[in-house]
């Protein structure tokens, strides 16, 4: 099996899959341990849903896909902020509401394009082994943005996150703040979608984080450890799907979830 390991990092496609899966796990934890402790994780499943549509109208231009999911999702996020503030429609709510409609709208405009073919089939359930130059770069220059972002607004989205009320109260701009991080979740969302699929992609900004909160101990070391968890699921389940020829997404994900089962169970033993 090593030498297996030894012989897949020759290949181009074996290296940009990690270069990319390892930016992607990074930048899904610092915007996963934000959005999991505010109970507004599922957004991620709800723009996943939204990037399906941007595909299939992708697919049917006979363009690039990403370069039309990230202004749709980017708009269908801000959306969704605003109907939580503005409309009386509480986060869950406005989730499905828009997601339900993107499902509906991808799949008519599928079915007009001939139906589900291989293209949009590998969007659906992710494949890091295909991806190109243009997206590797995508994925460092957005995941690093993530970073950096995160970074700098790091005590604002702290205080949000815990207490908006006293933030808000104590001078911090919660508008400008949960516009920042609903699009940079909307962008790193678009990014996944090659990675683990739009039916996958919330599960790596949802179980990273999950993992590092059964055993972390501060607020920064889960988010370290979230990132630690996901970039070691990511460079394990691209060998594993390598090795066993199992699809690369879905791998990634049981990964993560073996990771979540292992640390959930050793923190009920510990406690």
């Amino acid at each position: 099996m090593f030498q297996q390991i030894q012989e897949s990092l020759q290949y181009a496609f074996i290296q940009r899959a990690i270069i990319a899966g390892c930016f992607m796990a990074v930048g899904c934890s610092f915007l996963g341990v934000f959005l999991v402790l505010r109970r507004f994780s599922l957004i991620g499943d709800g723009l996943a849903h939204v990037s399906f549509a941007g595909v299939a109208l992708g697919l049917f231009f006979n363009s690039q896909p990403m370069l039309i999911s990230i202004p749709l999702v980017s708009l269908a996020s801000l959306v969704i902020l605003k109907l939580n503030e503005k409309a009386a429609v509480y986060g869950d709510a406005a989730i499905g509401l828009v997601s339900s409609f993107s499902i509906a709208l991808g799949v008519i405009i599928a079915s007009t394009s001939g139906g589900f073919n291989v293209d949009l089939f590998s969007y659906l359930f992710g494949n890091i082994l295909s991806v190109s130059k243009l997206e590797v770069w995508l994925t460092i220059v957005i995941s690093s943005l993530v970073a950096v972002v995160t970074i700098f607004f790091y005590h604002d989205l702290f205080s949000i996150t815990f207490d908006e009320e006293h933030a808000r109260v104590s001078g911090v701009n919660v508008k400008l703040v949960n516009k920042i991080l609903i699009l940079l979740t909307s962008f790193i969302i678009v990014l996944g979608i090659k990675i683990a699929g739009t039916m996958l992609v919330s599960s790596l900004i949802i179980l990273p984080p999950i993992s590092a909160l059964q055993v972390a101990r501060s607020f920064r070391s889960v988010i370290i450890l979230s990132s630690i968890f996901a970039v070691i699921s990511v460079i394990t389940g691209i060998f594993v799907s390598y090795i066993f020829n199992l699809p690369s997404g879905a791998t990634i994900i049981m990964i993560n979830f073996i990771i979540f089962v292992k640390l959930f169970l050793y923190g009920r033993i510990r406690a």
